[in-house]
């Protein structure tokens, strides 16, 4: 008998991530020096007496020591010790192309050559999730819209809907505060200051929410669905199935029967996909355990606590009062449905990504009617955040804590709310958009913003655990959203 797509999944999870600390453990530490005939033809050419290269999980080094005397030495996710060093591989990348080619063939370890290889083998599966991501939203929302009948239904969904994800990003936030201002982990914290400044540009509040509306407006819509623009794609998809409503008769039927038999094609490839998750799942774990392993964590362990503490609480007792309470539906049950789409969230660390599996589930697990689903699913990875904007104000006010020695005042703390709250709505359409919103939040209340430094080393890990509170909080407002438009129908 085939286990149920959920057990696989949770199986292939466990297994990566145990089979990547074996790895990270036993063969994630390696040394290696190149000389005279083993060394590559470019570097000979150079006059490079020796390459030595040394990885760890914590720090990478590629040494180049010259027949003329002189050396160069670069440190990769470890600390500075030259002037011309470097801090991140991805840095070493894009300054130093030639000594990353170098590293990438001679000097990462064995655990390192499995972790990228399960990283490319993982992301080809993430990559067909993407690939039936943006039609899978087109064609649902179209035909979802167009199946309500009526400008009238739609007003009240869009704002039941816009009210659900208000309430819980903001329930998320008050969550988040009361347990990092009663745990305080940044209280006498031995996590030292960063000393370098992060690249990040200062952005204020108001200028990001003007470009989300300006998002909203496309100005040419086949370029925002080419580039992946979520909110100009769900805005002109609302736009184009509205005004099929208003035009009516034949062309109202072509464009439904048109749309619904997209609609399916889609979902049949989307289901054909979901299959090869337990897979992805597997290669993403070993990933992310083979090369981080647990060591990065331990000077972070209380704020790491405190967060996963935060999630956990929103997770597994706010989100399912409310699907018993205001749903009527048995939450157990309906998490057992949603399974498979919070274990893949949790492995990707992508709610987009995640989106066709979480519509997948929604429907033909949880028993949601697709007019529902369609609307409120993309509508919340677009603005709903509530894991994003509950670890904001977390990683925030331990910054604070860490900053001043103390809690911050109520003021700063209600700023610290409000600011959290206004800018996840549009968070999710700005490349990176936890550290461009975080920066937001500190500036709002006067901290430095190269202190996000200090908490980077374990964003991994949380946006992991995030990612699948944002999926979970999605689904239920579909359950919420589905019970008062049954009772409108009835």
């Amino acid at each position: 008998m085939r286990l149920a797509l959920h057990w696989q999944i949770l199986i292939a999870m466990v297994v990566g991530a145990v089979g990547g600390l074996l790895l990270n453990r036993t063969v994630s530490t390696s040394e290696r020096t190149l000389t005279g005939e083993a060394l590559p033809a470019n570097a000979r050419a150079l006059d490079v007496e020796t390459l030595e290269f040394r990885d760890s999980t914590d720090r990478i080094e590629v040494q180049i020591n010259f027949l003329k005397g002189g050396h160069k030495v670069y440190v990769v996710d470890g600390t500075r010790s030259e002037s011309d060093s470097l801090v991140t591989l991805k840095e070493l990348k894009e300054k130093q192309p030639r000594e990353y080619a170098w590293f990438q063939q001679y000097g990462r370890s064995p655990a390192r050559w499995v972790g990228d290889a399960s990283q490319k083998l993982g992301g080809l599966f993430l990559r067909l999730l993407q690939m039936v991501a943006i039609p899978l939203i087109i064609t649902s929302l179209i035909t979802g819209v167009l199946g309500l009948g009526q400008a009238q239904r739609l007003g009240r969904m869009f704002g039941r809907t816009l009210l659900y994800y208000v309430s819980t990003s903001l329930l998320a936030i008050i969550t988040g505060l009361s347990l990092v201002y009663i745990i305080s982990p940044g209280v006498n914290s031995k996590v030292a200051k960063v000393d370098e400044v992060m690249p990040e540009a200062r952005v204020q509040l108001g200028k990001v929410l003007f470009e989300q509306l300006e998002t909203l407006i496309p100005t040419n819509p086949i370029q925002a669905a080419a580039s992946g623009s979520f909110l100009s794609i769900i805005s002109f998809s609302l736009a184009f199935a509205i005004f099929a409503l208003v035009v009516g008769g034949k062309t109202l039927d072509t464009v439904r029967d048109l749309f619904s038999s997209l609609f399916k094609i889609m979902m049949e490839m989307t289901m054909a996909i979901i299959k090869l998750a337990p897979l992805g799942v597997l290669f993403l774990m070993l990933y992310a355990t083979a090369t981080q392993g647990p060591q990065v964590f331990v000077s972070l362990g209380w704020y790491m606590l405190t967060v996963l503490l935060a999630l956990l609480v929103h997770a597994c007792i706010v989100l399912p009062l409310i699907l018993k309470f205001v749903a009527r539906r048995n939450p157990w049950e309906y998490a057992k449905a949603m399974s498979p789409a919070l274990l893949t969230a949790f492995s990707s660390a992508s709610s987009n990504g995640t989106l066709p599996l979480t519509m997948a589930n929604v429907e033909q697990r949880a028993g949601v009617n697709n007019r529902v689903s369609s609307f409120v699913l993309p509508l919340g990875a677009t603005i709903n955040m509530d894991g994003t904007a509950l670890y904001e104000a977390v990683a925030v006010l331990f910054i604070a804590q860490l900053y001043h020695g103390e809690n911050l005042p109520l003021a700063q703390m209600i700023i610290v709310a409000i600011t959290a709250l206004l800018a996840s709505v549009g968070a999710a359409g700005i490349p990176h958009a936890g550290l461009v919103m975080m920066v937001i939040i500190l500036q709002a209340v006067g901290l430095p913003v190269e202190m996000q430094g200090i908490i980077l080393a374990v964003d991994r890990v949380l946006d992991m655990c995030r990612t699948s509170v944002n999926v979970w909080s999605d689904s239920c407002g579909c359950a919420v959203v589905a019970r008062f438009e049954t009772a409108d129908s009835s």
